[in-house]
């Protein structure tokens, strides 16, 4: 069994690790930590894993993370460089659900998310958690830097067309839609429900930190520069992701075999539904699920594609796509605690 701890697990990526991790059948949770909530049963905040998780809330302070074999930060960005140098120290794995071992460009770090990295030195040995494309080196892994949810599905729908080269990578566009959940669970105005419901708006346009950090990941697939406008918006729902991307084509090449670029590179994975060309995949066929859909068009048979790509944003955009890290981590099969059917309604 991995004992397993869990740094922030009151927030909504917290407690879907506990959901996850309560039915995985290697996984031992040991310690769940919340200073607010210390000593709080789990099932008590959270009635849907009453029977599922008996361990209570702890400080930091009184957690023996130390004990564990993996780490997971849910947390504020900030958290997990604070902590990652001893838990690493002392054999443990870490994941950080945070941004703190995303991107390895510490200015850039700095720049967006206003604070100085304080453990420099454990960049160089950070791997982007994104399965699918970095399997290899997640493997032998000891510190995880888990992707953000936008940049998921940006990475996965332009990977098999930057790879390829048949699109311009100066010009790639991603217009994307979150539920209010990506937000977090804070109390905050702009995230009521009586603010958000029957509303729809776009935030971040100037500049989103997620830019650099999915910039930084597509130029590791081409030699030509990368250059990504994005642009997210709030959809007055709970979870889930939309992400619509548009490429020019810079050469000649059928719709068939565009499809085929794409059912090629995720022949074999398991959480990456290619669905057949010209398809309208809905959020809500992922909800609650570790899948993430993709579907290609072509408007007009022209010099654009479109790659429509939908997840939940707190499974595959987030706490299952850590869980699909720490399988491979640990020499699990990947799909371990992930087979869950996706819900509909």
């Amino acid at each position: 069994m991995i004992k397993i701890g869990i740094v922030g697990g009151t927030g909504y990526t917290g407690v879907e690790l506990l959901r996850i991790l309560a039915t995985h059948p290697q996984a031992q949770l040991t310690a769940i930590t919340s200073r607010k909530e210390d000593g709080v049963p789990v099932a008590q905040m959270y009635p849907s894993l009453r029977g599922r998780v008996d361990l209570a809330f702890s400080s930091p302070d009184k957690a023996n993370l130390n004990a564990c074999d993996v780490v997971f930060f849910a947390t504020p960005h900030g958290v997990a460089m604070a902590q990652a140098r001893e838990l690493l120290d002392n054999g443990v794995k870490v994941i950080d659900l945070a941004a703190d071992f995303r991107m390895q460009d510490v200015a850039q770090f700095e720049k967006w998310y206003g604070m100085e990295h304080s453990c420099k030195d454990l960049l160089s040995e950070a791997v982007y958690g994104l399965p699918e494309l970095n399997r290899e080196k997640i493997k032998k892994a000891r510190l995880i830097g888990n992707p953000g949810c936008y940049p998921t599905t940006m990475q996965l729908g332009f990977a098999p067309l930057l790879k390829a080269g048949v699109i311009d990578a100066g010009n790639l566009i991603a217009d994307c839609k979150s539920g209010v959940s990506g937000a977090g669970r804070k109390a905050e105005i702009g995230i009521l429900f009586s603010e958000t419901s029957d509303s729809f708006k776009a935030y971040g346009v100037a500049g989103h930190r997620h830019t650099p950090e999915t910039i930084e990941q597509l130029q590791t697939m081409t030699d030509k520069e990368v250059s990504l406008l994005f642009t997210p918006h709030l959809v007055p729902m709970i979870r889930g992701m939309h992400s619509t991307l548009y490429a020019q084509l810079n050469q000649d090449i059928s719709n068939e075999a565009l499809q085929a670029l794409f059912e090629d590179a995720y022949k074999d994975e398991q959480f990456i539904d290619v669905m057949p060309f010209g398809s309208h995949p809905e959020t809500r066929s992922t909800r609650a699920s570790n899948m993430l859909r993709i579907a290609l068009h072509r408007p007009g048979n022209g010099k654009h594609v479109v790659v429509l790509v939908v997840q939940d944003n707190l499974v595959k955009g987030a706490s299952g796509q850590a869980v699909q890290c720490m399988n491979i981590m640990f020499g699990l099969a990947e799909e371990t605690g992930l087979q869950h059917v996706p819900i509909n309604p």
